[in-house]
This record gives C-alpha cells, sequence and structure tokens, in this order.
C-alpha cells in the first residue's frame, strides 16, 4: 500500500464517505500548508460519495493533482492496509457520533489526528491516543497532523496506545461481556419493578384493575 501511494516524504490518509459533513474539504485546504513543511507528501482518500467531483475540483484549483489521490471505495482487505500504511490518518468530520473509522485506524496501527466533535473526542485523548483539533479549521487541521509528522517517536507511541484502547474498550469480547451485564442488570431490575407496580395496583388489599383509555372494555363496563 505505501508502495502504492506514498512518496518521497509521508503519507496522510482518510477513509470514509466523500459528504460535506466528514469535513474532507477542509483536509483537502491543509495540503499546501503540509507541503510547505514536508516536501514530497502525499495525501489517499479512501472513499466515495456525492460530494468526489467538487472535493477533486477543489484539489486540482490547488494545484494538488500529484499530491492528492481519491481512490473510491476499498474493500475489508484494502482498506486496512492503507490505513496501516499512513503516517498520520485523519477524521476530519464537523460531526460523529460514533467515529468507527478512527477505531479502524487505530486498530491498524495508524497514528491519529481527529476533529473534536461528537463520539471522536470520546475516542482519542489528546496527547496520549491521538491529536485533536477543533473541526471546520484548516489551520489547526494541519497543525495537528503536522505535530505527528514532525515527532514519529511521539505519533508512533500514541499509535501503539490507541491500538491498545481499541482492544482493551472495542474489542468483541468486551463487548460481548458489557452487553450480557446490561441483560443480566435487565432482568434484575424486571423482577423489583414488577413488585413495585403489583403494589400500586393495590387497592384495600385487593388488585385494581386499570383499563387504558380507548380500549372496548371501557364501553362494556359502562353499559353494564
Amino acid at each position: 500500500a505505501r508502495a502504492r501511494f506514498a512518496g518521497d516524504g509521508p503519507l496522510v490518509g482518510y477513509a470514509g464517505r466523500l459528504v460535506y459533513e466528514k469535513g474532507v474539504q477542509h483536509l483537502v485546504h491543509a495540503v499546501p500548508y503540509l507541503l510547505e513543511r514536508h516536501p514530497g507528501l502525499r495525501v489517499v482518500i479512501a472513499g466515495d460519495g456525492p460530494y468526489r467531483d467538487e472535493l477533486q475540483s477543489e484539489a486540482r484549483r490547488l494545484h494538488l493533482d500529484d499530491t492528492v489521490r481519491f481512490t473510491g471505495f476499498m474493500d475489508s482487505t484494502q482498506l486496512p492496509a492503507v490505513l496501516a500504511a499512513t503516517d498520520a490518518t485523519v477524521v476530519p468530520s464537523l460531526y460523529e457520533p460514533f467515529g468507527m473509522i478512527a477505531l479502524e485506524a487505530a486498530a491498524a496501527g495508524a497514528p491519529l489526528a481527529v476533529a473534536r466533535t461528537g463520539g471522536l473526542a470520546e475516542i482519542v485523548e489528546p496527547g496520549v491516543t491521538g491529536v485533536t483539533f477543533p473541526h471546520g479549521d484548516p489551520g489547526a487541521l494541519a497543525g495537528a497532523v503536522h505535530q505527528l509528522l514532525g515527532d514519529e517517536v511521539f505519533a508512533r507511541r500514541m499509535a501503539r496506545r490507541a491500538r491498545t484502547m481499541v482492544t482493551e474498550r472495542y474489542g468483541w469480547a468486551t463487548i460481548a461481556v458489557r452487553t450480557a451485564a446490561s441483560y443480566a442488570a435487565a432482568c434484575r431490575e424486571h423482577g423489583t419493578f414488577q413488585a413495585r407496580r403489583a403494589a400500586a395496583l393495590l387497592v384495600d388489599g385487593r388488585a385494581r384493575i386499570e383499563i387504558p383509555d380507548g380500549n372496548l372494555l371501557a364501553k362494556e363496563g359502562a353499559a353494564s
């Protein structure tokens, strides 16, 4: 993957849908700044979507044809290899409810630079498992990526921590244990809830029958 996409300098990656809210436009706008500081830099953008043509047009306008590569969709074998080959993977979303691609990149061993928004802010701890930047700010994005590219030891140390974090917090075994615990707690609470509900329905020691509004039984009760 690195031989295919990297040049003489570092390789920066993005993976995901190409739509406005993913913030890929801010990554494209940050590339000229990064090129000044990292000659030979290449950027690989994996994914597809309705915003692709506009992003490619913007890359051409900035004379980045030889720097930014749009690969289109990648399958589950190709994508981890590309992420693992990067010196920094960027997740520049304007909003991200969870941030699965950040977990995939971390699992592949890629140093992470992510927007400080939504679920991404919960996944990445700044300076520990990656670096963060305010969303919608190409300058801040470029600064965060430069921090990773300028200190390989720092970047790889955070990548190792992120990979460990993914295994410990988001591995299937961990998720299975948490899911089972949630069901067990629900079962315990169900008995207590039913006991409280039964007690609330007792009137003078006898069960009180409640008929919901609109139930046909209500009409029968009124007629009798």
